[in-house]
């Protein structure tokens, strides 16, 4: 424990804390003793006992006022994490679905492809069997013709 000699409403204290926090303690009562001179100027001498109360009254006040703005702002934090855990979820769903979309037509192209393919053939088989027939008509035509 580190002891520490500090000056309040022009008086000297001696107060122990924990090393390394001398500086802290130091900083602290500075802004006390400012709180308390402050209310002294303000309000004049009510006695010391009465201005340590309003100093302590305004110091929690400030104290309970700043936790409130904390405590709201970790609210909202805790909102928008929400929100953005919700916006990602959706983005998620979204490429899932989008992904699952262009599977889906990428099979459907491979089909339709195929049945291209596919019909070109048959296609190409149709000619070559009615160019065969019209091919054996003619042939038959001209043999009919001689034999004639």
């Amino acid at each position: 424990m580190a002891n520490v000699k500090v000056k309040f409403n022009n008086k000297e204290f001696l107060l122990s804390c924990d090393d390394g926090q001398e500086e802290h303690l130091e900083e602290l009562l500075f802004h006390i003793n400012q709180k308390f001179n402050q209310l002294k100027d303000d309000l004049g001498n009510l006695g010391e006992n009465k201005l340590l109360l309003i100093t302590a009254v305004k110091i929690m006040d400030e104290y309970y006022e700043t936790k409130k703005k904390v405590d709201q702002k970790k609210k909202e934090l805790y909102d928008l994490t929400n929100k953005f855990k919700e916006l990602k979820s959706l983005i998620y769903e979204y490429k899932d679905q989008k992904d699952s979309e262009i599977k889906e037509l990428n099979l459907n192209h491979k089909n339709f492809k195929n049945e291209i393919e596919e019909n070109q053939k048959k296609y190409e088989q149709l000619i070559d069997e009615a160019a065969d027939e019209i091919s054996n008509f003619v042939k038959k035509a001209k043999l009919e013709n001689i034999s004639q």
